[in-house]
Parts: C-alpha cells; structure tokens; sequence
C-alpha cells in the first residue's frame, strides 16, 4: 500500500477538475476500490468456473453477469480516479497491496460462494461510504455521485445473495 500512496503523491490535479480540490486521500480510497474490484472480478470468475449443484445453471450465469460488471466498475474507477488527477492501480502487485478484499482457494459448495460474495460486496459497501463521505469534504460531486450508484447497486445484490441464503 506505500507504494500505491507514494504513487499518489506525486500526481498533480487534473486540468479539466480546476473547480474542486482533490486529494491523495481520496485517490488512494479510489485505488482500494480500483483493486478490490480487481480481485472481485477474479475471484467471481472462479465462482463462474467451478460452481456445481442443483442450482448451477442459475449462479453460473449470474456469476457471469457480476464478473461483467466487476470488470465495467473496475474500469470506470479507474477512469475516474484518471480524471480527478489520480494513477490508478495497475499491476497485480499494485492491486495486491492495495486491496481489502482477498482471494481464496475455490470454494466446495455454491452456498459458499454466494456467501463470501455477499461478505465482499458488504465490505465494498463500508469502504464505498467511507470514499463517498471524503469526496463529499472535498466537494468532488462527481466522484461522490458515481459512489453513491455503486453503493446503491452493491446494496441490491446483498439482498439478493441473502434472499438466495434464506438469511
């Protein structure tokens, strides 16, 4: 993570972002993001690949849909982290450093699998406020805006893996 917050001492705020004052704080909440979606779009994938059992066909193409949108949300973090001046993650030992989220050996069952989903997106969800209540100090609407769509987003699919787990 040093390396990844030294990276963002030495960027320089964006030209087209004159109007708000950004952060090497907020940079680096939006790189956690930037890797975290990382290692969810892999660690997803390997739910996509060896989820077995009676409902199968139902997660293996709904895993499908969330590895999609893993890697579009990876994207556009990092997009954004690029236009307010940032350097987003871009190695696996850059993400490594700076994600929350883990990765795991795959998982037997598919109960596990949306079980530890869910616990990744709740985490996501903590660690999303905590950005969107910096990028609101900062008056950085755009960041905090494009949050709050994430946050509401990740919100529905926990009600969903938990309807799924009858929790």
């Amino acid at each position: 993570m040093a390396n990844v917050l030294e990276k963002e001492k030495e960027t320089k705020p964006a030209k087209n972002a004159k109007d708000t004052k950004k952060t090497t704080g907020l940079h680096a909440l939006l790189n956690r993001q930037v890797a975290n979606w990382a290692v969810l779009h892999i660690k997803i994938h390997q739910h996509h690949w060896y989820v077995k059992g009676p409902n199968f066909y139902a997660l293996h193409v709904k895993f499908e849909e969330l590895y999609e949108e893993a890697a579009l949300t990876m994207d556009q973090l990092a997009e954004r982290l690029l236009s307010v001046g940032g350097q987003p993650v871009s190695t696996t030992k850059e993400i490594a450093a700076a994600a929350t989220i883990k990765e795991h050996e795959a998982f037997a069952s598919a109960s596990d699998m949306v079980q530890c989903l869910r616990d990744d997106f709740s985490m996501v969800i903590e660690e999303t406020g905590e950005a969107m209540e910096l990028a609101e100090q900062e008056g950085d609407e755009g960041t905090h805006d494009m949050l709050l769509e994430l946050k509401t987003r990740l919100e529905k699919h926990v009600w969903m893996l938990n309807a799924y787990l009858n929790e």
